[in-house]
């Protein structure tokens, strides 16, 4: 084996790690909707669990990042370590998937047999023509998807191929049949040998991958082979403990070490059995034969699969020693309205989707928030109370504070996504910033109606009846707003402009009658400054809700997100039917409220 064999060794390697990583990537994108429905169905069953971590890892061909999302997952409170237990088990069994698929090493057919489709030879240029065609000619998402998958898988086996081929001088030389035969009296420095491959490479998959290509000189056996499956297994779930573990609670650093506990255990029982099923003889006759990649990848399932069954009735030990190694953290004071924070975990952001339905958790309580202390500073015109406003201000600390960490967790986030997801990372970056700005509004409302109660003055009973009528409008408003955001609903979303524009109407309205009442000395021009100021602060809210309408129906509508300043245009020009017809029907209903509360009066 010449240098140029070293070398083609490496690229082959490199091809197949990349392969790997754009396909799993690739159905990582295409199966998150999938793996957050599943992870719903989760129970305290291990089974069930078991199951979800199985299926997952398999469709996605990482067991680090089934853990590493499961992780992020308990960190942000959406599931429980326990409930992790499970997955953890599965995740490790699903691993074994992808040697599986490289066994297909083995087929060995005669020229015209159906068979040689699926030898790597062929399926590798097959599937990257695939890929190519799905990602150049057919333009659409999940084509987008398909071709990544395709043209990962191509590469995948292009990778594995040029390492057979690499390495096939060595099925002639002696000293590397020595080196392998030495491992079988020495399983100390195949288990080092194994850890330090998978710790290097961070890829159980990939270094089993490495193996099954030098299966193919026939200088593999399994005597030496086995230490060096059970020492992988170490070094992967290190690499794993250490992502899950930096800078995440204590909840989330046992799931990390709980994938430590099993793996360890695995190694010990594995090498038990080993070896008094050699010592009573059971093994001689494959003990020093060669192995195949077939052989490998069976070796790899067994291995895993049993250790597996027997650890599903035992998850509460494996609970209680997780728990025992890592402390629960210092009780650490976080003020109730600050709750939430947690919820934004970057371990989530292998899983772009589940990230997205975390943000969205934390922003709809920021969004109720927001729409409440709206409720609260109206209340205070009426009758000015100080545990209220004291209230409004802890939740616009709230508002800000969340603000601040949703923001830059997006935009930490929209480096990991494209496409569709990158509008919907941006679509939330839009409708944070207009919450915060309406929290602001709402406080500016509190401290009006703080300041007329320090003055010793109130509003006339006409004004007040008149800011009712506004109120009632504008909470109409907030309410489309926060449920457009919610459902994430472009239906609900056209609701909001109609009433927007009457709203604007209403402050117009309002601002003239007020100006009219300074004019006959009705009222004083203090009180009437701070009215003026509340009109402002009430048509800017208003304003911020059309906003967040505008950005949802974008999310929908191409030719909205193009230009949405044209989009408005026409709509308020009466080009739209629906449009014309609600803003008619919440223009008369408002302007007869108003024209009831002018009754009263008189």
């Amino acid at each position: 084996m010449n240098i140029f064999n070293i070398i083609s060794l490496f690229g082959g390697l490199a091809l197949f790690l990349y392969g790997m990583r754009i396909m799993g990537d690739g159905l990582t994108k295409g199966s998150s909707d999938a793996f957050r429905q599943s992870l719903k169905k989760v129970t305290n069953n291990p089974v069930a669990g078991f199951l979800v971590g199985l299926l997952i890892t398999a469709v996605i061909q990482s067991s680090t990042a089934t853990i590493v999302i499961t992780s992020g997952l308990v960190a942000a409170g959406l599931m429980t370590f326990k409930q992790s237990l499970g997955i953890i088990l599965g995740a490790n069994v699903g691993t074994t998937v992808t040697g599986q698929i490289i066994r297909l090493l083995d087929i060995n057919a005669s020229e015209n047999s159906v068979l040689n489709f699926f030898k790597p030879s062929t399926l590798a240029p097959v599937a990257a023509v695939i890929g190519i065609v799905c990602i150049m000619f057919i333009k659409s998402k999940s084509s987008d998807n398909a071709g990544q998958i395709a043209m990962g898988f191509g590469i995948l086996f292009t990778g594995l191929l040029n390492m057979t081929a690499a390495v096939s001088p060595l099925a002639q030389s002696e000293t590397f049949r020595n080196l392998f035969l030495s491992l079988s009296n020495k399983p100390i420095l195949g288990f080092i040998a194994g850890a330090a491959a998978a710790f290097i490479i961070q890829s159980s998959s990939a270094t089993i991958g490495i193996l099954q290509a030098l299966s193919t000189t026939g200088a593999l056996s399994l005597s030496s082979v086995y230490s060096i499956i059970i020492g992988i297994y170490i070094g992967d779930c290190i690499t794993t403990a250490i992502v899950c573990s930096v800078g995440a609670k204590a909840e989330a650093k046992r799931t990390g070490v709980a994938h430590i506990i099993f793996n360890l255990c695995c190694v010990v029982i594995v090498a038990i059995v080993i070896n008094v099923l050699h010592a009573a003889g059971v093994l001689d006759s494959i003990w020093s034969a060669p192995i195949t990649s077939g052989v490998i990848a069976n070796t790899h399932s067994i291995f895993k699969i049993g250790c597996a069954i027997l650890f599903i009735p035992l998850t509460k030990l494996l609970e209680k020693g997780a728990m025992a190694i890592v402390k629960d953290d210092p009780k650490e004071h976080i003020p109730v309205e600050f709750e939430g924070v947690e919820l934004l975990d970057t371990s989530l952001y292998r899983s772009p989707a589940l990230a997205i339905s975390s943000v969205r958790k934390a922003m709809t309580k920021v969004a109720q928030t927001a729409e409440d202390n709206y409720h609260k500073a109206n209340q205070l015109i009426h009758n000015f109370d100080v545990g209220i406003n004291n209230e409004i201000t802890r939740s616009e600390n709230y508002i800000d504070f969340m603000t601040d960490h949703i923001s830059s967790y997006l935009v930490g986030l929209s480096s990991n996504v494209s496409g569709e997801a990158l509008d919907v990372v941006n679509y939330n970056i839009k409708c944070i910033l207009e919450y915060e700005r309406i929290g602001d509004l709402a406080k500016n409302l509190a401290e009006n109606a703080e300041e007329l109660k320090r003055k010793g003055m109130k509003f006339s009973d006409v004004a007040v009846r008149e800011m009712d009528v506004l109120h009632n409008a504008l909470s109409e408003v907030l309410g489309y707003a926060t449920a457009a955001y919610r459902e994430k609903s472009p239906v609900i979303a056209k609701k909001i402009e109609p009433v927007e524009e009457v709203v604007d109407e209403l402050v117009e309205d309002l601002r003239a009658r007020h100006v009219q009442r300074l004019q006959s000395g009705v009222c004083n021009v203090i009180v009437g400054s701070t009215f003026l100021d509340m009109l402002v602060n009430i048509e800017r809210i208003s304003d911020q809700c059309a906003n967040i309408g505008v950005y949802t129906i974008s999310l929908f509508d191409r030719m909205v997100a193009q230009d949405p300043h044209e989009f408005l245009k026409r709509l308020h020009a009466g080009e739209f039917e629906e449009f014309n017809k609600a803003y008619d029907e919440a223009r008369a209903r408002y302007m007869n409220m108003l024209a009831e509360a002018e009754k009263t009066e008189a």
